[in-house]
């Protein structure tokens, strides 16, 4: 097919440089060097010297009874049993309720960005809107995140043959498009206004508004690409059998390349494996934590984390590079954030609130994070807790290690795996890595605990408070918290609310 026309068309020497750059690396050395010596003018360089401070224990009243207590082996075995039955199972029939028709009306492409979670959601919907347009969907382009600078593409996580033929009676699927229309690229729809790019889907777009605007563009030209795409379908008023197949891309269609499975079973192994008599109690099995905590969270939550002066000047710093003060929680206190729940636990409270549901210092523990705000000086709270705390790269060998260092879509990929077949899964703030994990844990009916964030934050508000009434309020308010089916509400995503969508009746 012939190109479509355009809508609209749209230094110095290096020797200084590096002697520039060098000062300035010896600048920035220099307090680290000499630290007393420049102790007078550290809050000129807070958002180098707040992460590099320990902040001191802020409930340091309940960490010490935390580390004094333990369980019972009838709490271990209550806390480690698995989930009851419930009333509705995963379908495990998909069977479209519609013929794949002979003729496709053209090829849909789609760009999405975001981590990894936001992308394999993206990849759902991309499935779902190719379905309703009866359209060839392109094997989806994941953009180079500009947080992570992860370049990694769909092959390099998913396992595409599998993907292809899992839905391959639902819709139909090319790795690459056909040399005609070779021009269709990322740098194409990158340099100008182009006639066959959507890019004004707005969010939650019912499926009509893509008959309306984008089936017109395939009639006309054969391709339509969609960007940006993230969140562009609606969770409600679609037909069954589209919520049906949301369901299944996400829960059979993709699954990771081999190698990562592969080394996510010997992580699991590994962790399954009691390298000490004092973890008899909890012998294989182990808990995983998704400590959500870097410094975009700890910058937009805009609260106070006990770092002091500095570490409040250097998240409002950046606060204000990044969203350039445009946040909307800077406007309240900490104690009125905290109260509302909106603060996001730091590795010493989560740490309180699973030794509070049971959880001891025999407890295999592993950490799936990308990074921590305040590195290994902020989890070492969490660690006195739990010192059979893993994480990848205890885990894992250098070489096991080499082929996913840097991909941070990769390393998401593996966390998400080992949380998948962890025997508890929990989650130290809301996201998206969140929402995908206890989604799918729901469907399969695995123990998974959602911490009360509201109740949470009061209850670190009161200092008086003494560690059996903590316990206690913490229990209370996490008995229903534990992965009990909970049906979706309009406007909630099914890929966070499975039921009842992609499950049927256990009777």
């Amino acid at each position: 097919m012939r190109q479509p026309s355009l809508s609209h068309s749209g230094g110095g020497g290096g020797g200084g440089y590096r002697g520039g750059a060098m000062a300035a690396a010896l600048v920035l050395l220099l307090p680290f060097l000499f630290p007393t010596l420049f102790t007078p003018f550290s809050h000129a360089l807070p958002s180098v010297l707040s992460e590099w401070n320990a902040p001191k224990p802020r409930h340091s009243r309940l960490l010490k009874s935390a580390l004094q207590r333990e369980t019972s082996d009838r709490e271990h075995a209550e806390l480690w049993m698995p989930l009851a039955q419930q009333q509705l199972k995963p379908c495990v029939q998909f069977a479209s309720t519609s013929s794949l028709p002979e003729k496709s009306n053209g090829y849909i492409q789609v760009f999405l960005d975001g981590g990894l979670n936001q992308q394999r959601m993206g990849i759902c919907d991309a499935v779902a809107v190719a379905k309703i347009l009866n359209a060839t969907l392109v094997i989806p382009h994941l953009e180079v995140n500009p947080v992570w600078k992860d370049s990694s593409t769909f092959m390099d996580i998913f396992d595409v043959d599998h993907f292809i033929n899992i839905l391959k009676d639902d819709i139909k699927i090319v790795k690459e498009l056909p040399e005609e229309y070779f021009w269709s690229t990322r740098e194409y729809y990158a340099t100008a206004i182009r006639a066959t790019r959507v890019k004004t889907a707005p969010v939650h777009a019912s499926a009509n508004w893509y008959i309306e605007n984008v089936l017109p563009l395939l009639q006309s030209y054969g391709i339509a690409a969609i960007a940006p795409f993230s969140h562009r379908l609606a969770f409600d008023n679609m037909p069954d059998e589209i919520q049906r197949l949301r369901c299944k891309v996400n829960f059979q269609a993709l699954t990771f390349v081999p190698h990562i499975k592969s080394l996510g079973h010997d992580l699991v192994t590994r962790l399954r494996y009691s390298p000490t008599q004092a973890n008899k109690k909890a012998t294989g099995k182990f808990v995983v934590l998704h400590l959500r905590f870097d410094k975009d969270m700890a910058a937009h939550s805009a609260c106070d984390f006990g770092g002091g002066k500095a570490e409040k000047l250097a998240l409002a710093k950046y606060r204000q590079v990044i969203w350039q003060g445009r946040v909307l929680n800077s406007q309240f206190t900490d104690e009125e954030l905290r109260s509302r729940g909106r603060c996001p636990l730091t590795p010493e409270e989560i740490g309180l609130l699973l030794a509070a549901l049971g959880f001891d210092n025999s407890t295999r523990l592993y950490l799936a994070s990308h990074k921590v705000y305040g590195g290994e000086a902020r989890i070492s709270t969490l660690r006195s807790m739990f010192p059979l705390m893993e994480d990848k790269k205890s885990l894992a060998s250098s070489e096991e290690r080499a082929q996913i260092q840097g991909k941070a879509s990769l390393l998401a990929a593996l966390d998400y795996y080992v949380s998948m077949h962890s025997d508890i899964f929990i989650s130290a703030s809301p996201g998206n890595m969140h929402n995908a994990v206890v989604g799918h844990r729901t469907y399969e009916n695995m123990k998974t605990i959602r911490p009360n964030m509201g109740l949470l934050g009061q209850l670190f508000l009161n200092k008086s408070l003494i560690w059996t009434e903590f316990e206690e309020a913490v229990m209370q308010g996490h008995k229903s918290r534990q992965g009990q089916l909970r049906l979706r509400k309009p406007r909630q995503s099914i890929y966070t609310y499975p039921a009842p969508d992609c499950m049927c009746s256990n009777a």
